[in-house]
């Protein structure tokens, strides 16, 4: 849903939310509400889960009451639909009662995608879809938000906020609230980011497997205690790790003689990353690279299955991906 809705584009339709990231489809569930209390301050809001949804719960929920005829209804988890309800849902949807805004969130994947299928043929229904962010993208989402305030920010200062951040969209709107307001009118710089998150990068998950592809293996075993000892959950470190190994795997099987520019799009990075990640394939081979990915799968694999010492499991990885990379 480009922009912020008004009323009616949202009373009477169904604002169909779809797509993996959580956040951007919380945000459009939220100017939804905004659309509707903007109309009307008095207009009630409801929720529920698709998995009590029958149409008896949504006649109820969309029923005027004694205080206002202007509502809200957010159903959430539509993938979790009963196929008893699809019917009664889509009966409604063909011709939505004029005073309500129903909002349907489907988490994405293919769980109900035939009942998406059926809605998004419906006159009424608006479909809002939130994609995951490719690695590259993430530095645009942070200019985004940064206009969202009226500020702006430079690409080496946008690029800076994602590297200290990470790619947490929560997170990263966060830090672009935060910097806007401090900076009033002022433009945002690599300087002004560092100055308030450059110490968090030390600390980070990404820190870490960059130091271990780099072959770097006492760095890497400090930045690894740094980074757990402030509070990194476990997962996201193997997150980088397999990010890292993605990076130089395909930077290693794209086609030679492209543009930096065209190369950072077909690795899927930003062209800062592109530098770094050119510079560490130089030291693995195509088997080493095959093999450091197996480790990182178990090494996760371990680590969501509960492992009893995730720190260990850590460690073993790090001084395992050192091992195999090449030291030429």
């Amino acid at each position: 849903m480009a922009g912020s809705p008004r009323a009616a584009d949202v009373l009477g339709r169904v604002t169909l939310v779809t797509g993996k990231e959580e956040f951007l489809n919380e945000r459009t569930v939220a100017a939804v509400r905004d659309a509707v209390r903007h109309h009307d301050a008095e207009s009630e809001f409801s929720e529920t889960s698709a998995s009590e949804l029958s149409l008896a719960t949504l006649g109820e929920l969309s029923a005027p009451s004694l205080f206002s005829s202007i509502r809200c209804v957010v159903v959430r988890n539509l993938e979790n639909l009963p196929d008893e309800s699809v019917e009664g849902l889509l009966g409604y949807a063909a011709a939505p009662a004029e005073e309500v805004a129903l909002v349907l969130v489907h988490g994405g994947g293919q769980k109900g995608s035939g009942t998406l299928t059926k809605l998004r043929k419906l006159p009424a229904v608006t479909e809002s879809k939130s994609g995951e962010l490719r690695p590259s993208e993430f530095p645009g989402f942070v200019a985004a938000e940064v206009r969202r305030y009226g500020a702006t920010i430079e690409q080496e200062a946008a690029d800076t906020l994602v590297q200290a951040v990470g790619q947490d969209l929560r997170s990263l709107a966060a830090a672009a609230h935060q910097l806007a307001n401090d900076f009033p009118g002022q433009p945002l710089t690599e300087a002004r980011v560092k100055q308030y998150f450059g110490g968090r990068a030390e600390a980070k998950s990404f820190a870490v497997a960059d130091a271990a592809f780099w072959g770097r293996r006492t760095a890497a075993l400090e930045e690894l205690r740094w980074a757990l000892d402030g509070g990194t959950a476990p997962v996201l470190v193997t997150s980088a790790f397999a990010g890292g190994a993605r990076g130089v795997a395909r930077y290693k099987s794209a086609p030679r003689g492209m543009r930096e520019a065209d190369l950072a799009r077909e690795v899927g990075v930003p062209p800062w990353k592109l530098r770094t990640i050119r510079d560490q394939s130089r030291g693995w081979s195509d088997g080493g690279i095959a093999r450091a990915i197996r480790a990182i799968a178990a090494a996760d694999a371990d680590i969501k299955g509960a492992a009893s010492d995730p720190a260990y499991t850590l460690e073993r990885l790090v001084l395992t991906i050192t091992e195999l990379r090449d030291p030429r």
